[in-house]
């Protein structure tokens, strides 16, 4: 897995419980909120003002309006950036984010990084410009995962949800060259789960983050799959686990054997089908509800392979089934 590709994982965790990453990253300004009054997300306006080719291409870039506890109808702008990797320009592009943002909104904002990258002295918080006595000088607060590492106890002891997104992350960056340890680490934080006593959904989204973050060769995936499924049923919670890729696995399997059988290329390309159809299906209904299957009508017709890879990724980033539809429309 890339760096980039830890992004989208990212994305999908801070939409979630947004609410609980100020508490554990940033909990002066969680303590400053008015989490009653809600928050809005406003991805489309940030990208409105600093698009990716004028700045440079951005990944996990969230503004979020807020409420301040001050009463009154007074609102705040939070600009978060998740960096999966060192750049050398960060902070000055933190700084074009924040003079662009109050350019148009002529709020306050509060600018706050995650860094997620491998070098534990990279950590810029800070952007200075100075000429013939004219100086800015902008900082804005950082959190270095890292850092963690030596937090590992604090993690452990945690409920809050980013405590396993921030051990799910050491650990896959920590296991890029040893599958055997990565599938150890997957099933550890995936029991782990359980005995946090969390409820379904929770259970399922972030175990969606562990997988997604935590990929293994088939073989190991399988070898998870048989553990983790022993240990539900000695639980007697069978939740998601890897449901999505085992209906993804079985399709294949039954491909495999269909070939086999006939000698024909068609009968692995079926199984195969069946198997993302199976996928999309589950995936659908745990992120959007029951009355999004009315879309299968029209998948189940989908021929393509391709496409129907495309449609099960996409519904971990889409925000409405529209922008599923979008796929194969």
């Amino acid at each position: 897995m890339t760096n980039q590709e830890y992004d989208s994982p990212w994305k999908e965790a801070i939409e979630n419980y947004f609410q609980e990453c100020l508490e554990f990253f940033f909990p002066l300004a969680a303590q400053g909120i008015d989490w009653q009054r809600g928050y809005n997300f406003l991805d489309k306006e940030l990208q409105q003002i600093a698009p990716d080719a004028e700045i440079g291409r951005r990944y996990v870039d969230k503004l979020v309006q807020v409420w301040q506890h001050d009463g009154g109808e007074k609102w705040v702008l939070i600009h978060l950036e998740v960096q999966s990797y060192e750049e050398s320009n960060f902070a000055q592009r933190m700084y074009v984010y924040h003079y662009r943002l109050f350019d148009r909104y002529h709020r306050s904002i509060a600018s706050f990084a995650i860094l997620g990258d491998e070098r534990l002295n990279w950590k810029p918080n800070s952007y200075t410009d100075e000429l013939w006595g004219c100086e800015i000088s902008f900082k804005f607060p950082v959190v270095k995962l890292l850092e963690f590492q030596e937090r590992w106890a604090e993690l452990e002891a945690s409920d809050n949800p980013f405590a396993t997104v921030v051990m799910a992350h050491l650990k896959a960056k920590a296991t890029r060259q040893n599958d055997t340890e990565r599938k150890q680490w997957k099933l550890y934080l995936t029991k782990r789960l359980y005995q946090k006593g969390y409820q379904r959904e929770q259970i399922i989204n972030l175990f969606r983050f562990i997988d997604w973050v935590m990929q293994l060769p088939p073989e190991l995936e399988i070898k998870f799959q048989e553990e983790i499924s022993q240990y539900e049923e000695e639980k007697t919670m069978r939740y998601v686990t890897s449901i999505e890729r085992m209906g993804i696995e079985k399709g294949r399997e039954e491909g495999r054997q269909e070939g086999r059988q006939e000698g024909k290329q068609e009968g692995r390309q079926e199984g195969l089908r069946e198997g993302l159809i199976a996928a999309i299906e589950l995936g659908l209904e745990l992120k959007f509800g029951s009355e999004s299957l009315q879309l299968l009508t029209e998948i189940s017709e989908i021929q393509d392979l391709e496409i129907l890879e495309t449609i099960k990724a996409r519904i971990k980033m889409a925000n409405n089934l529209s922008e599923i539809q979008q796929v194969y429309q």
